[in-house]
């Protein structure tokens, strides 16, 4: 399969777990309650999936920068992210909370601009101008 479309089975995947989230987090469960529940789906998962299809040495050519950057990276997504994610889908609108938070390829794009020097394109930037207008049309 092709970047594109992993990733469209990313976005549909994405896209149906805010729901199962939502109603999982319904009635007196804790935002934080939920995270540790949700991340036990990502250890089964790695368990399973995960180190089966790692090949034996990979683990030893990964450098600690590396290693730092990607835990970091989990530790924020996965922790922080999410947190503050379950805090506002716990009590604000499906249908507002999932794009408005859907909208870090915005920041992600921008960062990409400005400190990987990555091109940022007409077409790219009509792309990211359409995120905040639709980022604030959903605010209203």
């Amino acid at each position: 399969m092709n970047a594109f479309l992993w990733a469209v089975v990313t976005a549909g995947v994405w896209g149906l777990v805010p729901l199962m989230e939502k109603t999982g987090l319904a009635g007196p469960i804790p935002p934080a309650l939920g995270v540790m529940v949700r991340s036990l789906g990502v250890v089964i998962g790695l368990l399973l999936f995960g180190w089966p299809w790692l090949a034996g040495d990979a683990l030893r050519t990964l450098s600690w920068r590396s290693m730092l950057l990607l835990a970091g990276g989990g530790f924020l997504a996965s922790f922080v992210g999410q947190l503050a994610f379950y805090q506002a889908l716990k009590t604000g609108a499906l249908s507002q909370v999932t794009p408005v938070a859907g909208a870090y390829p915005l920041v992600a794009a921008l960062l990409g601009w400005v400190l990987l020097r990555e091109p940022l394109s007409g077409p790219r930037l009509l792309g990211v101008g359409f995120v905040v207008l639709g980022v604030a049309l959903l605010r209203r």
